[in-house]
């Protein structure tokens, strides 16, 4: 009987999650269900690197869900991304087949992995400059005074966190009826999950050349398209990196050249900021397994199918 069991390839951009998880696909019967925010709009291929044609292994292909489901312009947010993944969970196990959650949108993993949407409410700044004033002793007296429905499964561990949750119950309590109240389910297994580790100077060079190569391929032209089909140039700046530095350089804002340097340097921040997540993400209890992205994509397949399988 196929074991249907979740499991989870994880790592920073151009780390080769896909053609890991469509390797282990193959091997395990899975079929991958991309967790990546903006990959789920119709349109924008080259800038989110969809890169579809490596969901194939020997010519085989490999089912994807969660890619391609929303236009370009649409408001997708992460309580829709939940509903949209448990559909997808229970389509693949009723066919006998393994679901592998594959991106590098830590907050998205996050929300699936831990049950809940309370991550998705927005950072209040104004709040947070009050707040920072507070002993934190006032900061727990805050947090008892405005409770919600997140107070139970609240980290209240740091003083960081502490601040957060006061943010996430004044939220809920001035928006009660905001549909990030809705929770999925607890996970009822442990899933398996694997990270891919890169040394630092190899991811930074992985990132350089994909982003010539794509800027080769024709990503301002697809920026420059969805302008033309009527998408608000705030709303592409608003999906961020490419699209926002490729829409300011088409709006005369910035050089070809200072958009390049501009936008290469965000990605290797961005590359940053994810590795920063997944080690939260571990030390907030979720145990991840990380592979050496240094060595063959076939080698890491086996250590995968090995541990998973």
């Amino acid at each position: 009987m196929t074991h249907t069991g979740l499991l989870v390839i994880l790592g920073p951009t151009a780390s080769g999650k896909t053609r890991l998880a469509v390797q282990v696909a193959r091997q395990l019967q899975g079929e991958i269900i991309s967790v990546d925010s903006r990959q789920v709009y119709r349109g924008m291929d080259i800038g989110t690197g969809k890169d579809l044609a490596d969901y194939s292994d020997g010519g085989q292909p490999v089912p994807y869900h969660l890619i391609n489901i929303a236009d370009a312009g649409d408001d997708y947010h992460i309580y829709r991304f939940q509903q949209d993944v448990q559909q997808a969970l229970n389509d693949i196990r009723q066919r006998g087949k393994r679901p592998i959650l594959c991106g590098g949108t830590g907050l998205y993993l996050e929300a699936i992995l831990k049950g809940h949407a309370f991550t998705a409410i927005p950072i209040d700044q104004t709040l947070r400059d009050s707040l920072s004033l507070l002993s934190d002793d006032a900061l727990l007296a805050r947090f008892h005074q405005t409770p919600s429905v997140y107070s139970a499964v609240a980290d209240t561990s740091t003083r960081k966190r502490l601040i957060r949750a006061i943010e996430i119950n004044q939220y809920l309590a001035s928006q009660p009826d905001t549909p990030l109240l809705a929770q999925t389910p607890e996970p009822a297994e442990t899933p398996a999950v694997f990270g891919i580790d890169l040394p630092v100077d190899v991811r930074r060079a992985r990132i350089t050349r994909r982003l010539h190569e794509r800027l080769q391929s024709g990503m301002i032209d697809e920026v420059e398209q969805l302008l033309a089909a009527g998408i608000p140039a705030d709303k592409l700046i608003f999906y961020g990196l490419e699209y926002k530095f490729i829409t300011q350089y088409l709006q005369g804002e910035l050089s070809y050249e200072t958009m390049t340097l501009r936008l290469e340097t965000a990605i290797h921040q961005f590359a940053k900021r994810q590795m920063t997540f997944f080690r939260k993400m571990e030390r907030d209890g979720l145990p991840i397994h990380w592979l050496n992205g240094l060595l063959p994509v076939n080698e890491l397949t086996d250590t995968v199918t090995a541990l998973a399988g």
